[in-house]
């Protein structure tokens, strides 16, 4: 059998990829990238030839089984996403999921994810955690800021520029608007910038200046 290798890519700088990940694109057989348009540039800056597959949220379910074929006819095949690491809200779970259920061996090299240096440049307590990504946008959100306003651990978020105000408004309705928090924008990139205060600080400062970039929201937990 082949076997799955889940290679994290750039977030921003590109000196950030990692000289076992070049050498691994370079080497496997075939790489599923989630848009290759974007991933081009990647594989053309490292001198990077392996061909490539799109494998994203739309196509998934769809080119799941072929893929399983591959890796059982001895392929070897690296998943990427557009920036970060695979399956940590990006597509890459159900390949997973499905290579262990069948018996394919799946080894995920260390590297980018944007939520590691948000929380630790965060300040606040980084020893205990949950990592929530995006909110639901519309079923379901209302009901689990509720379940989270009794949460202890820190709390991490990902968010877009274009409800970024709305999301923090929303925890300050229920976290209260003195719960102290941090919020990290283009982490690794030339205007890489982290605030930080509390909810009602940052609604204000956010609201002075327009969200730009995607970004990292972390939220300290409810005092015991």
């Amino acid at each position: 059998m082949g076997k799955l290798f889940i290679v994290p890519t750039p977030i921003g700088n590109m000196e950030d990829m990692t000289l076992r990940a070049i050498n691994v694109l370079k080497e496997c057989d075939l790489i599923l990238a989630e848009d290759t348009r974007t991933s081009s540039f990647l594989l053309k800056h490292f001198g990077i030839e392996t061909g490539m597959q799109s494998h994203h949220k739309f196509n998934e379910h769809r080119t799941l089984q072929q893929i399983i074929q591959r890796l059982q006819g001895g392929a070897n095949i690296a998943l990427i996403s557009d920036a970060g690491t695979p399956a940590i809200s990006d597509p890459g779970f159900l390949l997973v999921r499905e290579c262990i259920r069948e018996g394919i061996e799946v080894e995920c090299l260390p590297g980018a994810t944007a939520f590691v240096p948000a929380l630790v440049m965060s300040g606040i307590p980084c020893d205990r955690f949950c990592f929530e990504g995006f909110l639901p946008q519309k079923k379901g959100r209302l009901s689990r800021l509720k379940s989270l306003s009794n949460e202890t651990r820190t709390m991490v978020f990902y968010e877009s520029p274009y409800r970024l105000l709305k999301t923090l408004t929303q925890f300050a309705e229920f976290f209260g608007a003195e719960r102290y928090a941090s919020v990290s924008r283009e982490i690794s990139k030339i205007y890489a910038e982290t605030v930080r205060g509390t909810l009602s600080e940052l609604i204000d400062h956010f609201t002075e200046n327009e969200p730009i970039g995607e970004f990292v929201i972390v939220v300290s937990g409810k005092n015991e």
